[in-house]
């Protein structure tokens, strides 16, 4: 700036001070909206063009002797084999880890630089080795939510820009994986194989329909492998056995190691030149003449990797042996050659929703060898004649119940296809119900009621809506002194925690020349002087038949069926023969529902006589009659649950805090007042006792079976001890303050 002589000099410009990109004040950047640095040395940068976002990224760059170093590393570690990572999460702590010392150790001789440039060369062999590649910045950056696939470009959507455009290619590799956020991951055990499993969601659109997917990481196969597995497997079945088979796994696993170990050998043998290098490198690397070489997965890892696949196809279930075994998993189904195995998780992992898996059969002959070993396992034999089957199996390491449904192409287009449902280990109890939302506390204590009084009740409802969970978690209301049984094709999936229950099953085995049927069992039931039987699949002609004669026996009944609402159930057992008047021998009809990932008691109705129906006051749309071949059936809602998920009682009961009583009651309790030849009002004042115990269980959170079932005894013993038991415990525990006068 000029000064002319003699004046003062003008005030000097002022350079303004340094502010963050995306300030409107940002004079030298005005069109950046955010800058941020994700991981060391990567910053990524989203610009406004005025028409669109645009999301840059600017990482670490490399000189020509870096670039120079970089390619060297790369080419060494072309041949190792690493797993890639398939979400976000496994990306950023893949980075975050780094090499291990082993490769650390290579690429410190491999390349000399500056710590700079080190830092630089590892950032981008990192990525390029063992990462996303091209697609790692992105993952490292957890600000974008989902990406979405054009046909000339990938946007991506952050929280605060959407959309974005990056210049990456649509068809850039690992591109479904960078956004993928992991839901939860575990392992499943195998035999001595630990496999991982993940199960993770790809936030990317326009690529598939299925969002959350899960992936079972078996061994990888080097070329040639699936050969040597094949020629293993058909060794090892053809192989002669002196004498009865004791240990099937460890008879294939020592045959398969011994063939396994042989054809590994006799290959090593035959590139004897690979092998003679791969030693004088090993014996150089060691005086620090030269690196190391790769591993290239030797005899040993690989001999594992191999036997792995041997066992799981010839002791496990091929594909499915991982799924079975998962106690995560609900549903596993395989519906076709060369479409993925789809899977539901359980409603307690969170994510109980079908998925995808990463499995498929991709040819027929390994599908069909699956569905006749799950058949053959529970003595049925597939062929032209028996196409298909229903089993129930409880393989090897499995605790679950499985319940397959299997068939061969002969019935099935494109393939078989195998449906299985695992029953759960751990069966919840009325609180967890009442705890999820499920069911009402007057709703359990009605349960008790009937279940303590070798009632009959239905628990009805399409497959999947929780028919047995609900019919099990009521299991321990059965005094421990009675002998509740079991049968039918269902009984493996009741769990009865009393020493005084049997289940009896018709399998499909032999005996005695002929099959055991549904009659074998009634018969047998009965020299068993049953309290209460349970029969869990109310669904075929026979067990229907069953159901008719356990009616005229007068044992308590409870079992499941398939009926969506009342007029279906009263149309299923009048066409399959039984007398109407069968109907009024039941107590209660429970329907549970489902509606997306929620499982709820829908409904509970009473089958009533047509002078108690007139006699009832309640809305039209909470009764009704059913007209069925000359026969007219009525019935009324007990219970329901509202649209906004509230329960609602028809018996107008007292408050628990000393309330007067209301005029309403429900048929089901003067039908048990006259069976135990008990006053109405009695039988109420049991209703609500039962119901304060209900909400001291619930309250205190007691939702482990066997010690609701121990607690359960105990009142049964010595009622007025056992209530004083637990008022001292609730003393001691000082948590009777602010409790009502009831509890």
């Amino acid at each position: 700036m000029a000064v002319t002589r003699g004046t003062e000099p003008s005030e000097s410009p002022t350079v303004p001070a340094p502010i963050p990109p995306g300030d409107p004040d940002a004079w030298y950047a005005p069109d950046v909206r955010s800058q941020d640095e994700v991981y060391p040395g990567v910053v990524v940068t989203v610009r406004d063009s005025r028409q669109e976002f645009v999301y840059d990224v600017r990482e670490p760059e490399l000189t020509q002797r870096g670039n120079e170093a970089r390619e060297r590393v790369e080419d060494y570690f072309e041949s190792a084999h690493v797993e890639r990572p398939r979400t976000r999460e496994g990306a950023i702590e893949r980075m975050e880890s780094g090499f291990d010392p082993k490769h650390r150790t290579v690429i410190d001789r491999l390349v000399d630089c500056s710590p700079a440039v080190r830092r630089r060369l590892d950032y981008h062999a990192l990525c390029s080795l063992t990462c996303l590649g091209e697609m790692t910045p992105y993952a490292l950056d957890d600000r974008i939510d989902v990406a979405d696939v054009t046909d000339d470009a990938v946007l991506v959507h952050t929280d605060d820009f959407a959309p974005a455009r990056t210049d990456l290619d649509p068809d850039t590799e690992f591109l479904e994986r960078f956004a993928s956020e992991r839901i939860e991951q575990h392992s499943v055990t195998f035999h001595e194989f630990d496999v991982p499993v993940i199960v993770y969601r790809e936030n990317l659109l326009g690529e598939d329909p299925f969002t959350t997917k899960y992936a079972v990481r078996e061994p990888d196969l080097l070329p040639g492998d699936e050969d040597l597995i094949e020629d293993c497997k058909t060794r090892v079945w053809e192989a002669s056995i002196d004498g009865v088979l004791e240990d099937e796994v460890g008879f294939v696993r020592d045959r398969a190691r011994t063939l396994l170990s042989r054809q590994l050998t006799i290959q090593n043998t035959r590139a004897w030149l690979d092998a003679l290098s791969y030693r004088v490198r090993t014996a150089l690397a060691e005086y620090d003449l030269t690196v190391p070489p790769v591993d290239h997965r030797f005899a040993d890892d690989r001999l594992e990797d191999l036997l792995y696949y041997v066992l799981r196809d010839l002791v496990g279930y091929g594909k499915l042996t991982i799924p079975v075994r998962d106690p995560t998993l609900e549903d596993i189904e395989a519906n076709r050659v060369g479409e993925r195995i789809k899977v539901v998780p359980r409603a307690d992992v969170g994510h109980n929703s079908r998925v995808p898996t990463n499995l498929v059969f991709e040819e027929e002959r390994s599908f069909v060898n699956v569905v006749t070993k799950l058949a053959a396992d529970d003595g049925t034999e597939l062929n032209a004649s028996t196409p298909s089957a229903k089993v129930n199996l409880s393989p090897d390491g499995v605790e679950e119940t499985i319940r397959c449904a299997v068939a061969l192409p002969t019935i099935s287009e494109d393939g078989p296809h195998i449906s299985i449902r695992k029953q759960s280990t751990d069966p919840m109890t009325p609180v967890d119900l009442v705890d999820a939302g499920s069911m009402s506390t007057e709703l359990v204590a009605l349960l008790w009621l009937l279940y303590e009084h070798h009632g009959v009740v239905l628990f009805c409802g399409p497959t999947g809506v929780g028919k047995t969970t609900l019919m099990n978690a009521h299991m321990p209301f059965i005094p421990y002194r009675d002998r509740p049984i079991s049968i039918d094709e269902g009984s493996r999936e009741v769990h009865i925690p009393h020493e005084t229950g049997v289940s009896l099953s018709t399998r499909e085995h032999e005996r005695d020349h002929r099959r055991v049927t549904m009659a074998d069992l009634m018969t047998e039931c009965n020299y068993l002087n049953p309290d209460v039987e349970v029969i869990a699949e109310v669904n075929t002609p026979a067990s229907f038949q069953t159901f008719a004669e356990t009616l005229n026996t007068g044992h308590g009944l409870i079992g499941t069926t398939h009926a969506d609402d009342v007029e279906t159930l009263v149309n299923r057992i009048i066409e399959q023969g039984l007398a109407a008047y069968l109907l009024q021998e039941i107590d209660l009809l429970v329907f549970p529902k489902r509606v997306g990932d929620d499982r709820y008691v829908g409904e509970v109705v009473e089958l009533v006589d047509e002078t108690t129906y007139r006699s009832l006051d309640r809305d039209d749309d909470r009764r009704g009659t059913i007209r069925k071949d000359g026969t007219t059936v009525y019935w009324t809602s007990v219970a329901w649950r509202d649209h906004d998920g509230d329960y609602q009682f028809a018996y107008d009961h007292p408050s628990l805090d000393g309330g007067d009583a209301g005029d309403g009651t429900i048929a089901t309790f003067e039908r048990l007042a006259e069976e135990i030849n008990q006053p109405v009002d009695q039988v109420e004042a049991m209703f609500h006792r039962r119901h304060r115990y209900v909400r001291y269980l619930v309250k205190e959170g007691i939702a482990d079976v066997d010690e609701l079932f121990t607690v359960l005894a105990d009142l049964e013993t010595n009622e007025a001890a056992t209530v004083e038991r637990l008022r001292r415990e609730l003393v001691l525990d000082g948590r009777t303050e602010g409790s009502d006068g009831n509890e």
